[in-house]
């Protein structure tokens, strides 16, 4: 049974290959990533990508390969490392999400952001938030790496500033909300990542939304939207079907 297993990974992967591997597929990234040469790479982290996540190989190669796209679509590399954007399996259902340094580099390629930044607040340090200028100000010092809240600012050009910051208890309400996956995948698993991507998405409400932003932030919801639909169908078809007198 695990060389089945094995061997239907080992085709899936194949299939993967064949389908990166087209030059369809090069004119297309050629496209998207600028250069042939930026498409070729981009073909490697999603041949990476693939062949080193077991639980995305069970998901159908030509589906993941879409997802894969609009990563390309948006030039944001699918590297786990960088953390700009990454293809991840609910269930069977592949996924594409944005990391919160996706977002920023979203962002500053508007050119209308001068800085950016999002980051954690750790137990010892004392946050106190100015009503009027709208500013907040961050003392003390961490007596612990646990985190007690999520901060975000942002600097325009223009000079116009903002920031935000939200608690653990307020992200994990604001999760539980409006997040489908929260009770699997990233929020439970790199919390911290998504916390920050939370407050980047909160606050960017505020500063100018280029159209490539727009598009990305779309293009993410509708395949959580995709996902969510997906796992509640296998569950659906998962329940023993009643009988017919219990029906009416």
């Amino acid at each position: 049974m695990a060389q089945n297993n094995q061997n239907t990974q080992l085709t899936k992967v194949d299939a993967f290959k064949s389908l990166v591997n087209t030059k369809d597929m090069v004119r297309r990234l050629s496209s998207a990533c600028g250069t042939k040469e930026a498409a070729f790479q981009f073909m490697a982290s999603m041949l990476d990508l693939y062949e080193g996540d077991n639980y995305l190989q069970k998901c159908d190669p030509q589906k993941v390969l879409m997802e894969c796209i609009k990563a390309a679509s948006l030039n944001l590399p699918l590297v786990k490392s960088l953390g700009y954007a990454y293809v991840v399996p609910y269930g069977n259902v592949p996924t594409f999400t944005i990391g919160y340094k996706g977002y920023i580099q979203l962002a500053l390629r508007s050119g209308q952001y001068r800085r950016l930044n999002a980051d954690c607040i750790y137990e010892g340090e004392e946050i106190t938030f100015d009503r009027l200028s709208g500013a907040l100000h961050i003392g003390g010092e961490k007596t612990s790496d646990k985190a007690v809240g999520y901060f975000a600012y942002f600097q325009l050009i223009n000079g116009f500033e903002k920031t935000l910051y939200m608690t653990v208890e307020d992200i994990q309400a604001y999760a539980k909300k409006y997040s489908k996956a929260y009770n699997n995948g990233p929020w439970q698993t790199e919390f911290d990542a998504m916390a920050k991507k939370t407050v980047i998405r909160q606050i960017l409400k505020y500063g100018p939304m280029s159209t490539e932003m727009q598009e990305a932030e779309t293009m993410e919801i509708k395949s959580a939207e995709e996902a969510a639909h997906a796992e509640i169908e296998a569950i659906r078809a998962s329940l023993p079907e009643l009988p017919e007198a219990k029906r009416r």
